[in-house]
């Protein structure tokens, strides 16, 4: 019986399986800026970076999708994106905020990443997407490696909503309430 406990115990203390991220409900996430790459804007039908910040996020409420930089982790919460775009929030309260761990990427795709990132901000110009090519998001809100984290945050910078790895109809179900509560 001490084997299973102590197998148990190793288990939900590895990093592999831990849900270890630092983020509280009811509190702001904790402020970085990403310089390299950052936000990307558009100018004409050309991409362009700029320095994003934790604080560019206030004054709307806020789906935050962060995650690896792996087709894996962009499909996880797609029915999540899906009935967001299905709903058309008024984009003068509401915005997605797509941060892509460009560091938590499959080596040698580091530049796919990047190209892909700049498709889909030509293809969802209203949202922010944000490229972190050092992972500064991940390290400072302590997400799991090759996942997807959502976090709703209300107009004021709150934590409404968090969870890593993929969410559940009814969690789905719960963010669109969040959403629609707080606009």
């Amino acid at each position: 019986m001490k084997t299973k406990t102590l197998l148990a115990l190793v288990i939900a203390c590895s990093p592999s399986f831990a849900f270890a991220h630092n983020i509280a409900i009811g509190q702001p996430l904790a402020s970085i800026e990403i310089a390299s790459h950052g936000e990307i804007v558009l100018n004409g039908d050309q991409a362009e970076f700029k320095t994003w910040s934790t604080q560019d996020m206030l004054g709307k409420v806020r789906v935050i999708q962060a995650i690896a930089g792996r087709s894996s982790a962009k499909a996880m919460n797609a029915p999540l994106m899906t009935a967001i775009t299905a709903e058309e929030f008024p984009q003068q309260s509401y915005q997605t905020t797509t941060i892509i761990n460009q560091d938590d990427a499959i080596w040698g795709t580091g530049s796919f990443v990047k190209s892909s990132a700049q498709d889909s901000k030509k293809e969802f110009p209203w949202s922010s997407m944000v490229l972190d090519e050092e992972g500064r998001a991940a390290k400072a809100w302590q997400l799991v490696e090759e996942s997807s984290a959502i976090i709703v945050q209300d107009k004021q910078g709150q934590v409404l909503f968090v969870k890593e790895g993929v969410l559940s109809d009814q969690e789905i179900e719960q963010v669109i309430s969040l959403i629609k509560q707080n606009i």
